[in-house]
């Protein structure tokens, strides 16, 4: 009987700079694995490759001129509001540097007690304790100081992001409110700055009679030419959704033209190994820090794209349930027996609504699969963008 079922290898590459050929990185990377670290390609293993190292090889940045330059063509110039930012000054600080160079002012309102993704401004405990609603007390920076005090800082980076990012630019305003229509007090020509909820804060900043709305994900969906620079990247679905700080003043976008890529990247696996390898780009995986409640998709999907063999949703049993319940009377070889015959039976069969799938995950094999990337590769110096995952596919009734 097999022992080991599936695993996750974070495979390390070079350096990736702009222009270089992505789809031949990968090939070598995957048969310097072979050849030198006792791994056997087979067909169904998988290979996600970091949307980071996919942008970059594009070439897919922005300068923050760019950016200012989006934000004046489509908004004229004047007194812009952007709701509902995220506290990352990876993600938001570029952005805001650059709609703050495209516009006369901007009144930013910031979600409070916390983001979108779950990053606390402060807690629900102080929010409790002054006996103010976040739906319908909206702060002004003054007042928030006057609650909570003058210097706020997040528990884990340790910034103040209410002063960081008033400091940015002299013509930016902080506000505090979870209802996004108070911006309209401000100004009715609104940035929606959230990510998976923006088209809700976009239908309700219309309805409330706001002039002209937009999200994030609408800027800089094609080429922005500028007197001095080169083109701008782009991302034609995602705008600037997805992107990150590279530089002081540019970001790099999510990239763009991923089915292709993850095409060509399967057919030139299938030329190296003679296997069907499939393929996926991922971001951020959707899982959630128990400690300080952070939710850490702050890309707009976890995975652009990937190969067909990768679409749907696990169908599986509960091997515990089976065990404690169809067949808690056998142990041994017998109770092994059984439970293969009951996998193999479910060959074609959905279980949704079974008991004996209670429990599995209800997710996207994307999802599943993009975060399990993302938590092999990690964020920092690991040096692992490419991630080959085996046995993904296997279950306990295969030798």
């Amino acid at each position: 009987m097999r022992v080991i079922g599936t695993r996750a290898l974070g495979l390390r590459t070079p350096i990736i700079r702009e222009s270089d050929d992505l789809v031949a990185v990968v090939c070598q990377t995957v048969k310097d694995a072979v050849e030198n670290e006792n791994i056997h390609v087979n067909d169904g293993d998988i290979l996600g490759i970091t949307e980071a190292v996919v942008a970059r090889s594009q070439g897919n940045y922005a300068s923050v001129d760019h950016i200012a330059a989006d934000v004046r063509a489509t908004f004229g110039g004047g007194h812009i509001g952007v709701v509902f930012p995220i506290l990352s000054r990876n993600r938001f600080a570029m952005l805001l540097k650059g709609i703050a160079r495209g516009a006369e002012k901007v009144t930013v309102q910031l979600s409070y007690p916390a983001d979108e993704v779950g990053n606390q401004l402060i807690s629900w405990e102080d929010v409790d304790d002054k006996k103010i609603n976040p739906y319908s007390d909206c702060l002004s920076e003054t007042e928030y100081r006057r609650l909570f005090g003058n210097e706020i800082k997040h528990r884990f980076t340790g910034i103040d992001y209410v002063s960081y990012y008033k400091s940015l630019s002299d013509n930016i305003d902080i506000i505090l409110c979870a209802d996004p229509k108070r911006i309209l007090e401000y100004t009715d020509q609104v940035i929606a700055a959230d990510i998976h909820t923006r088209t809700r804060t976009k239908r309700a900043l219309t309805g409330a009679g706001a002039k002209k709305v937009i999200g994030i994900d609408e800027l800089l969906t094609k080429p922005v030419h500028l007197s001095g620079f080169n083109d701008s990247g782009y991302n034609e679905r995602y705008g600037l959704l997805g992107s990150n700080k590279a530089t002081e003043e540019r970001v790099k976008l999510f990239p763009r033209d991923c089915e292709t890529f993850v095409q060509k990247m399967q057919q030139a696996l299938r030329e190296l190994t003679g296997k069907t390898v499939e393929v996926l780009v991922y971001g951020d995986g959707g899982f959630k820090d128990p400690v300080g409640g952070i939710w850490e998709l702050a890309d707009p999907v976890i995975a652009p794209a990937y190969t067909s063999g990768l679409s749907g949703t696990p169908n599986e049993l509960k091997l515990k349930f089976l065990a404690d319940n169809d067949f808690a009377n056998l142990s041994g070889d017998a109770a092994r027996k059984a439970i293969e015959q009951a996998i193999q039976a479910k060959a074609g069969r959905d279980q949704m609504g079974k008991m004996a799938s209670e429990g599995t995950t209800p997710r996207q094999l994307t999802d599943l699969l993009g975060s399990l990337c993302d938590l092999v590769s990690g964020s920092g110096d690991k040096g692992t963008p490419i991630v080959l995952i085996q046995g993904y596919f296997d279950n306990y009734a295969i030798k």
